[in-house]
């Protein structure tokens, strides 16, 4: 094992029912004015929203909601947020749904805590984050993993662009994982999970470093248990075996667990990104668009590693590395293809793009080719580009 800091601070109440614990959750923090944000009206329709504004005030916990968030989470409502919590004296976000609600939960957090900075200069990196509100979770939908991760997503729709921040003020306080609550899930909104939930392994498990046997064997593991149960989830979404895995896979793959003391690459995030800001697609789907592109292209950088993610995971007996190497690549394809995701940019329902829309997306994901993206195999905007056109079709 190579060196490695490991600090996840949120607690985790996970099962059947624990929905019900959210008020005892926000009232154990100290919180008495809560801020709670969600995504379109299935929140509201189920009854979820009721159900725990119900329980906060019998906690004799304020509360005031803000809806609307869409997937690939705005800025602009992320900014509108900031100025009501503000004004309404929060003293804990809580969201309530997927990843792009935990996500704007965590910018507006940070924008309430630093009410002199806009929060974009965060994602831009031009500022440091140095104060959040804390954040609870109440997770409806298996896939980003946001509600133990470091990380957040944002998208000014303004100028298209869409950026990560990466800080350790966005690990949640505490996240209720109750696999019941994702028994509503559309069917795309499950396939576009479970490629979500492999990939933040997958851009993990590729990496450089080597020596990390332990590490890499979780990785494996998780990859396996969402390919086990992500038809089974599909087939029947009120199966509790295969969305409570799913679940449980989603917190752990974005956790920081699957690559400890490896060198991280999320280079088909950086790419995926680009397609998500540009056309507005769902995140899971530009992941499985570009992921088989990127792969081919970076397959002569480590063939072994390669033929390891194929043995270990899919079960490849194909004794030459390049061979096993060629064949996993063309099993994760085969397997998105079989949740009915994308593997393309027509697939992606996009059209096949003139080569300036291709230009333009690798300089915007190099930032005008002063930003590499990845480590396994670093990518410049020429690289990237080459990318894009693989895709292209």
């Amino acid at each position: 094992m190579q060196a490695f800091v490991y600090h996840i601070p949120t607690r985790v109440i996970f099962g059947k029912g624990t929905e019900a614990q959210t008020a005892e959750q926000v009232k154990q923090a100290g919180a008495k004015r809560v801020f709670l944000v969600y995504g379109g009206g299935s929140a509201k329709r189920s009854g979820l929203l009721d159900r725990i504004q119900a329980d906060l005030a019998r906690e004799g916990i304020a509360c005031m909601t803000l809806g609307g968030v869409q997937a690939n989470p705005r800025l602009g409502l992320a900014r509108q947020g900031v100025q009501q919590a503000i004004e309404f004296g929060a003293d804990l976000i809580l969201a309530v749904g997927g990843g792009s609600v935990i996500d704007t939960a965590k910018a507006i957090a940070h924008g309430a805590a630093c009410p002199g900075t806009d929060i974009w200069e965060f994602w831009l990196g031009r500022q440091k984050v140095t104060a959040s509100l804390p954040v609870g979770v109440v997770l409806t939908i298996s896939a980003a993993g946001s509600e133990t991760s470091d990380s957040a997503v944002l998208t000014d729709e303004v100028t298209g662009t869409k950026r990560g921040l990466s800080t350790p003020f966005n690990r949640p306080l505490f996240a209720i994982l109750d696999p019941e609550l994702t028994y509503t899930l559309p069917r795309y909104q499950i396939a576009c999970g479970i490629v979500d939930i492999m990939m933040h392994t997958m851009d993990r498990y590729f990496t450089p470093t080597k020596g990390n046997q332990l590490t890499d064997a979780f990785a494996e593991a998780l990859l396996r248990t969402v390919i086990a149960n992500g038809p089974a989830a599909l087939e029947n979404s009120r199966d509790y075996q295969a969305m409570s895995e799913l679940m449980w896979c989603g917190s752990v793959s974005h956790n920081g667990l699957t690559g400890l003391g490896a060198a991280i690459d999320f280079a088909p995030h950086k790419l995926g990104h680009e397609l998500s800001g540009r056309f507005d697609v769902a995140h899971g789907a530009s992941l499985s668009t570009v992921w088989g592109h990127w792969a081919r292209y970076c397959l002569h950088q480590d063939p072994a590693r390669f033929a390891q993610f194929g043995r270990q995971v899919w079960g490849v007996t194909e004794p030459d590395d390049q061979s096993a190497a060629e064949q996993a690549i063309q099993c994760t394809v085969d397997f998105f293809h079989s949740l009915g995701m994308p593997t393309c940019f027509s697939e992606l329902g996009v059209g096949v793009q003139p080569e300036e829309v291709l230009y333009q997306m690798a300089d915007k994901a190099t930032r005008g080719d002063t930003f590499l993206l990845g480590s396994f195999l670093p990518l410049n905007r020429e690289k990237a580009l080459e990318i894009y056109r693989l895709a292209n079709c």
